[in-house]
């Protein structure tokens, strides 16, 4: 069998449908691991890459990032016996990403900009921002305001808000509270909400 190395090597310049392709038709011989793998994964390799391009804001770096977690996928996938595969698949996903930001030098971004014991007291109910707010805002605008969150909130966020994951699931995907879920998912929102007033969307006029 090929290293974990050597396909990595070979694959790096692939993209990321022909490459996983490649991948798993050295790694699993056997129709029915070939099988299982394509039902459960596959399906799920566009909410991969979003994750990765929110988390890393640039397209080619999210390719890096979903290029590693695939293959971390195919190698460990006889060990996935769950039925959940989106959040195993998306768990890869952002472990992968902060392996990479580690070698990137940018571990600073991972810190979380509270202190979580001073603010567990708070909830999480703060509501989304307006739906007036929203609409008004262009899908320019919104993205903007999701990049300008601090990484532990912009996570969050886009598990919740655009995945549309349970707290229990983002929990178990970020390996923390189901408290500090929605600690993280107030500040977001609330971070949201002020960068697009201050952007000029209020009250229905840009």
């Amino acid at each position: 069998m090929a290293s974990y190395a050597t396909i990595e090597a070979e694959t790096a310049t692939a993209d990321p449908v022909e490459m996983l392709t490649k991948i798993r038709d050295r790694l699993f011989r056997q129709d029915s691991r070939r099988a299982r793998f394509e039902q459960a994964v596959l399906p799920h390799l566009d909410a991969a890459y979003d994750l990765a391009r929110w988390l890393t804001r640039n397209d080619h770096d999210a390719e890096d990032v979903v290029q590693t977690a695939s293959l971390r996928a195919l190698q460990f996938f006889d060990g996935f016996h769950g039925t959940n595969a989106r959040a195993w698949l998306l768990t890869i996903v952002r472990n992968s990403f902060y392996s990479w930001l580690q070698k990137q030098n940018r571990g600073h971004e991972i810190g979380d900009p509270f202190d979580e014991d001073i603010h567990s007291s708070e909830d999480g109910s703060v509501p989304a921002p307006d739906t007036e707010l929203l609409r008004q805002a262009d899908r320019r605008v919104l993205r903007l305001g999701f990049e300008s969150l601090p990484l532990p909130y912009r996570e969050v966020m886009v598990l919740r808000e655009l995945e549309g994951l349970s707290y229990k699931e983002i929990a178990e995907i970020a390996g923390i509270p189901i408290g500090t879920v929605m600690s993280r998912l107030a500040r977001a929102r609330r971070h949201l909400q002020d960068f697009l007033i201050a952007q000029g969307v209020k009250e229905g006029r840009r």
